[in-house]
């Protein structure tokens, strides 16, 4: 049995989606007017930097995301589960049917609006220390305001919050064992309690839209457990202040009979599955 995972932010580049955007014009020129700006020329020459503006990067990459999705062959009869980290779970949702393709486009702008407007944050890819003793060692040294915020594999966690906690936070892993304390390309301190009120704006834009039941089963990255339309709106706005739990995700996906992993735009996602018992 075979699932489909789509990533999330921080896989943007610069030529992302190069081979995509002719092939699939008519939708382009959609999403450049949902948008207001278009698609293509961010990605092939990122002006001004705006591939590193959540406010920019997350719309590119759900969009990138879907056309990489549309050019595989029979992806919705091919595939019998799909998921997304954390953003991606956006593009997941529409491969399933259970948003409209544009509809989630304008979804992510509106989030990435939001999660934007969150100052004074960042994040970091901590790696060679399981994550509860990092949960562990940050309680530890009294950073109230940084927390873990991905599990993404056995081998890696994601860390966030204040920007200047984070920096001793960066020191105090290292002297615990961490390997690697990486700063990711993303600008606020997503998936954390910081993220409250920007959640909480993203519920009530959640409620006025309607979600399908999809032809093809989704599997949340907030809860692990198969994405319940009917609770879309907690799902999908909890998402941004709650924990992706990717490792809990990708357990539920094997438990659920997945054997095979296919993921779009890169593999950041599969060398992560990899790491993962």
């Amino acid at each position: 049995m075979r699932g489909l995972v789509f990533p999330g932010q921080g896989v943007q580049r610069r030529g992302m989606g190069a081979d995509l955007f002719d092939a699939a014009k008519d939708v382009v020129e959609e999403a450049d007017e949902v948008l207001g700006w278009s698609v293509a020329e961010l990605c092939r020459d990122d002006p001004d930097g705006r591939l590193g503006d959540t406010r920019y990067a997350q719309p590119a990459i759900y969009l990138v995301n879907a056309l990489a999705a549309r050019a595989l062959p029979d992806a919705a009869g091919r595939y019998a589960w799909f998921a997304g980290h954390s953003l991606g779970e956006f593009n997941a949702l529409a491969a399933a049917g259970v948003v409209g393709l544009m509809t989630g486009l304008r979804l992510v702008a509106v989030r990435a609006e939001l999660m934007a407007g969150v100052a004074g944050g960042a994040m970091a890819a901590v790696t060679g220390l399981p994550a509860r003793m990092v949960a562990a060692t940050l309680r530890g040294a009294g950073l109230a305001h940084v927390y873990v915020a991905n599990r993404n594999s056995d081998r890696q966690v994601a860390v966030a919050g204040r920007r200047d906690e984070l920096r001793r936070a960066v020191r105090v892993l290292q002297e615990a064992g961490a390997h690697r304390v990486t700063p990711l390309p993303v600008s606020g301190p997503f998936h954390t309690p910081l993220m409250g009120a920007a959640g909480q704006a993203f519920a009530e834009v959640l409620r006025g839209e309607e979600f399908a039941t999809g032809h093809t089963p989704v599997m949340s990255s907030v809860t692990g457990e198969p994405f319940d339309p009917a609770r879309a709106v907690d799902l999908l706005s909890r998402q941004i202040a709650a924990p992706v739990e990717w490792v809990a995700t990708v357990r539920s996906l094997r438990a659920a009979g997945v054997t095979d992993f296919d993921e779009v735009n890169g593999t950041t996602l599969t060398t992560l599955i990899d790491q993962i018992r």
